[in-house]
């Protein structure tokens, strides 16, 4: 049976016969178990966020489970992620679902109970579907991806897997060399998705339909797909020494993958009802790919060479989907992303349009990578109006001639000016972002690090000790398809010695030192340059434990090196600078840029020789045959944004509203901070126009009565709202209802008079039910008789002792496993019901699990 049972084993047996009786349909999902609670973060995975799109499996054709291997608040952040989710969704015939990688108390719960991973829309088991897509964003994700194989129950290997489990895909931008990964998939995607996702399905479909089909079949057809890559189709051979021979076709028409371009981004449309997860994501805002590609050339970057040409999206277009796309979510953040947003032809009317659109709205917009060289007085002006907490700047290398060498067009002055400029518009803050390790560094160019941050902080103009800068160091890890791919990585112990000597340098200024852990670069700079022979290194590393080797936390550097000895392999082999005539894993893969412009790029950096933007002049890469793929710029069409009248700026007078609402079902394990984000966003989805607070940072005028405690339910929760309109209270509750999720509904508004005093929360009433225990009268009297009656609470800050008699003004029994308890409200540390609970009646942990706890009153002074 393909759902969920967690338990002891009379409450398995109980759960397979009400299964039985209730039929697949009513399947108990994750969120349902009693346990779901205790998990670190439940908010990750409930299933009933806004904008999720629900489709029935059994009159869809073709299903795919798009998996992205990570925490969902990591997944949730990725725009490909939501671009193939609609895109796909658009079909009729074909469903997608979303899964990500369960972080580990899960897992163990997973394992514990031998249960499958699960789609997040569905509940359904992942290895019924038809297709498992996963996002390879980069290399430290490939142990997760084996996890989520084996908690669906399906074999690692391609050749292990018959006709009988789904196709397993993968595509992304690690997939430009596949290799290390290659044993473990059927199908890879190679450049953009939206056109090739599409055709895979589709073939899928088809082949659905025929009798007789075998998977060999289907990847036969989409191999001929331009920018699908299937291993199977391809063998290796190696010389004596280990260095790699050769990558041999086993077909004739097909030796070779040529990557998939899209050559408009307005081709499809854009994800505008984009899912509101209840999570706190890590960019938690809407995002607008305004163009894809970069022109700038820098020989270190990998996304710059695989993502040519260049493609904007237009103006027009973003404004409109900018517009829409807040209307249908409710952030209250918008993100303009691309590679180099500064270089955007309409950079600076795009800004001004859309602040002087939602700025009123208060909506901050942000552009995440702008480049030092993009920034004018014009650009300046526009993003002064942005909340100002953080201004990014991108040096890469410490000196003029270091960064000649990378292609970074910047020069010390460029930089010093900028920076001067930005702390002048009111930033506090710069952080600084370099590379160590880069091709011909040197000592002294790391001081030129230390000179160049230190030179910034001066220009400050701030006194005291405060930090005004932040320094962010990583190693240099060179990728497949650029200049430095022939390049050596410089070993670990080397890696950590340059970053001591920047720390150390650094050390009595003021600035803040950051960086990425040169072990986890170690790590992926063997698999950004390695061979399928590493697939047994991954699976040994998988069996010894590794799992989100992306996380600090839990990057284990001990496994990896005993997984590298257990498969006979030195990953150091994969560090050392390559020939420029030897065989390369990705040789069979084409980015389009020619190896012949790489060569001819290193030899540039050799000389330190800068090559120009390819919006000025095409230096002939590849990529663009001039027919079919060229850049798509709008420098030569004119964009004259909509003039918005602002109205009248005088101070408006508010209503305020006292809103009394439900939290139940699966809303009851949001936390306090989570239920407020989804309360706003469901007020700007309404429509509603909110008061908001003075000062640096404006929040919107919403107050609450107190915070519960996650996993209680509650049909008595308060939230007082100002508006700067006046509206009917029923049209009110309407509006708000109808962008809630199931679980929290309004159920009364009164409107409250602005001069009157404001109610002060007194108690909490709750109703708590056992499953299957009961209360014991004697224990409850014993209780209530006493002065005092200590509980221990255990929290971050360690044991705190806690007198329960003082806070419990009322507790009766009403029935043998329903009890009615009355809580004090206080400013001080408080008990939770099922603390005081747990305490009184002496219950285990497994008669919490099996307790409910409904808030049914709160009562006020």
């Amino acid at each position: 049976m393909n759902y969920y049972a967690f338990g002891n084993e009379n409450e398995l047996k109980h759960q397979d016969e009400q299964f039985l009786e209730t039929g697949k349909d009513n399947v108990m999902k994750i969120c349902e178990q009693d346990w779901f609670s205790k998990l670190s973060r439940p908010s990750r995975y409930l299933d009933n966020e806004i904008n999720t799109i629900h489709k029935d499996l059994s009159k869809t054709q073709v299903s795919i489970a798009l998996v992205f291997p990570d925490v969902p608040e990591v997944g949730m952040s990725h725009l490909g992620l939501k671009i193939l989710y609609h895109l796909l969704n658009s079909r009729d015939w074909l469903a997608a679902e979303r899964a990500f990688s369960p972080w580990p108390d899960l897992e163990d719960a997973l394992r514990r109970y031998d249960a499958p991973l699960t789609a997040r829309e569905s509940g359904r088991p992942l290895g019924e579907f038809d297709l498992i897509g996963f996002s390879l964003q980069h290399e430290l994700s490939y142990t997760n991806i084996l996890n989520v194989l084996d908690l669906c129950k399906i074999p690692f290997l391609s050749r292990d897997r018959g006709d009988e489990y789904p196709l397993i895909i993968a595509g992304g931008p690690a997939c430009f060399n596949p290799e290390p990964v290659a044993d473990f998939f059927d199908i890879m995607v190679i450049g953009d998705g939206e056109t090739a996702s599409l055709e895979i399905c589709s073939a899928v479909r088809k082949a659905k339909k025929d009798t007789g089909v075998q998977k060999s079949d289907i990847l036969d057809i989409i191999s001929h797909v331009q920018g699908i890559y299937v291993p199977s189709f391809f063998r290796t051979r190696y010389e004596p020494d280990g260095r790699f021979a050769a990558i041999v076709p086993e077909h004739d028409d097909y030796q070779w993958v040529d990557k998939a371009t899209l050559p408009h981004l307005d081709l499809f449309p854009y994800p505008e009802r984009q899912i509101v997860p209840f999570t706190e994501l890590v960019h938690d805002r809407v995002a607008i790919e305004i163009s894809r590609g970069c022109t700038r050339g820098c020989r270190f970057c990998q996304a710059g060479m695989i993502y040519r040409p260049v493609r904007e999206r237009s103006p027009e277009s973003i404004v409109n989907i900018a517009e829409k796309t807040l209307n249908l979510t409710g952030y209250e953040d918008l993100s303009l992303l691309s590679l180099s947003s500064g270089d955007y032809s309409h950079i600076c009317s795009l800004l001004c349009s859309l602040m002087d659109r939602h700025s009123p709205d208060h909506i901050g917009i942000s552009l995440p990578s702008l480049r030092v060289d993009s920034l004018d007085a014009e650009m300046m002006t526009q993003i002064k109006r942005v909340r100002k907490t953080g201004f990014t700047l991108a040096p890469e290398a410490g000196n003029n001639r270091l960064r000649r060498v990378i292609n970074k067009g910047l020069t010390q002055s460029d930089i010093r000016e900028t920076a001067k400029i930005v702390y002048q518009s009111g930033w506090k803050l710069i952080k600084l972002y370099f590379m160590i390790g880069l091709p011909s560094e040197e000592d002294d160019d790391l001081q030129d690090i230390i000179d160049l941050a230190e030179q910034i902080t001066k220009l400050s103009g701030q006194k005291g000790r405060r930090e005004n800068v932040n320094v962010s160091v990583s190693t240099f890890v060179p990728k497949s398809h650029t200049p430095f791919m022939w390049m050596p990585q410089i070993p670990l112990e080397e890696s950590r010695r340059r970053i001591a000597l920047i720390r150390q340098g650094l050390r009595k200024s003021r600035v803040r030192v950051k960086w990425n852990q040169p072990e986890l670069s170690w790590l992926e700079g063997t698999m950004a340059r390695g061979d399928r022979k590493l697939s047994h290194v991954i699976v040994e590393a998988w069996k010894l434990g590794a799992r989100f080797d992306a996380w600090s936390e839990h990057f284990n550097m001990a496994i990896w090196q005993a997984a590298f000895e257990r498969a006979g392999i030195k990953p150091e082999f994969y560090h050392r600078e390559r020939a420029l005539h030897e065989v390369l894993p990705w040789d069979h893969i084409r980015s389009g840029v020619t190896k012949a412009f790489l060569k001819k790029e290193r030899k540039k950096a050799e000389a330190e020789q800068f090559t120009s933007d390819c919006r000025e002049n095409c230096h002939e890469c590849g990529v663009c045959d001039h027919k079919n793929i060229d850049p798509v710029l709008f420098k030569d069409r004119s964009f004259q944004p909509e003039i918005v009248s602002q109205g009248p700026q005088n101070v408006q007078s508010t209503t305020r509203f006292r809103l009394t609402f439900t939290k139940t079902g699966s809303t009851r394990h949001l936390s306090h901070l989570e239920l407020g984000r989804v309360l706003n966003r469901a007020f700007r989805r309404a429509g509603l126009k909110l008061a908001y607070s003075q000062g640096f940072h404006p929040m919107p005028k919403a107050s609450f009565f107190s915070a519960l405690p996650v996993g209680t339910e509650s049909i008595a929760e308060l939230v007082e709202i100002e508006l700067i309109e006046q509206l009917d209270v029923e049209n009110l509750k309407d509006k708000i209802n109808r962008e809630l999720p199931e679980g929290i509904d309004i159920t009364r508004i009164e409107k409250v008079s602005s001069s009157g005093k404001k109610l002060r929360s007194k108690a909490s009433r709750f109703l708590i039910t056992l499953k299957a225990a009961t209360f014991s009268e004697e224990n409850l009297v014993k209780f209530l008789r006493s002065k005092h009656f200590e509980v221990v609470k255990i929290n971050k800050k360690g044991e705190h002792t806690i007198d329960a008699r003082t806070l419990v003004t009322a507790m009766k029994i009403v029935s043998p496993g329903k009890i009615d308890l009355t809580i004090r409200q206080t400013d001080t540390l408080t008990l939770k019901p099922a603390e005081i609970i747990k305490g009184v009646f002496s219950l285990r942990e497994d008669d919490l699990s099996n307790m409910s706890i409904l808030k049914t009153e709160q009562i006020f002074h």
